[in-house]
């Protein structure tokens, strides 16, 4: 198989991976026993490891140029299939001897990790009350002051520099360094839509990173000044080129809603828009 059709197999199956979550490469692992006084008394809960989102957290401030206007590392939980449970969600931070620390829970289902020794000495678990696998947790960044329906490529750019180093913390790194080996590189983000490997006018039509929506999509639509390129959009899913320097940081995605069809939209590649 030559070189190119390999690197775009490998950007489908690590895109599947991240949009999945690292988690999934180590999970049934064993998880310390609850007892009643706990957030709750599942004895299987969703978790994720505190080291885990410490490297999240030094990714964030490694690359914060990123999303300037960001003031801090946000996550988001979201819900895999219709959450039925009559428990209110919580979450927290529980590790040996007794270490507990309840973390707030806005209504978007948004919160924030902080840096503790005290959790880190504790070998500490992010717990939350739902089974495995009913919730999962992704980084959330956003600059201030955009719409609903619009993201800011720099903030995507962030969030996949957050979702990769998690997920190298969570991985075997045998896995790590495969992926290395095919790619060609360390910095699994500059991957998806690198022109340099991609050959395609505009966007790459393969490697691409995939990010999440919270209602389902009718489109996407990449706007950077006077240029505009059609995004891949399924569901509630949209892909985005991030590891294109041909657009910037500044660039924007707008998303346009199954349910809302005088959404924005824009003119597919790299041609002036013809949409307010």
């Amino acid at each position: 198989m030559k070189a190119e059709p390999v690197r775009a197999l490998a950007a489908i199956g690590l895109g599947t991976l991240l949009l999945c979550g690292g988690a999934t490469a180590a999970e049934d692992k064993p998880v310390r026993e609850l007892e009643p006084v706990h957030v709750n008394a599942m004895r299987n809960p969703e978790v994720r490891k505190y080291k885990v989102i410490l490297a999240g957290l030094d990714a964030f401030d490694r690359h914060r140029q990123l999303a300037p206007a960001a003031e801090r590392l946000q996550f988001r939980l979201r819900a895999q299939a219709k959450d039925e449970a009559a428990q209110p969600l919580a979450i927290r931070l529980v590790g040996d001897a007794g270490f507990n620390m309840p973390l707030p829970i806005d209504a978007e289902g948004r919160f924030v990790v902080p840096r503790s020794e005290a959790a880190e000495d504790a070998e500490s678990e992010l717990e939350l009350n739902r089974k495995r696998h009913a919730y999962r947790t992704d980084p959330d960044i956003r600059t201030p002051g955009l719409p609903a329906n619009q993201r800011r490529l720099g903030d995507l750019r962030l969030e996949c520099k957050v979702t990769v180093a998690m997920a190298k913390e969570e991985i075997p790194t045998f896995v790590v360094l495969a992926i290395n080996t095919i790619i060609l590189r360390t910095d699994w983000c500059n991957f998806f839509g690198d022109p340099d490997d991609f050959r395609w006018e505009g966007v790459s039509k393969k490697a691409h990173f995939p990010f999440r929506s919270e209602r389902p999509l009718a489109g996407a639509v990449l706007v950077d000044g006077n240029r505009s390129a059609k995004l891949e959009a399924k569901g509630k899913t949209f892909q985005v080129p991030i590891g294109n320097p041909n657009w910037s940081d500044d660039a924007v995605v707008e998303l346009s809603y199954a349910d809302a069809p005088d959404a924005p939209t824009g003119t597919a590649g790299e041609t002036p828009r013809t949409a307010p």
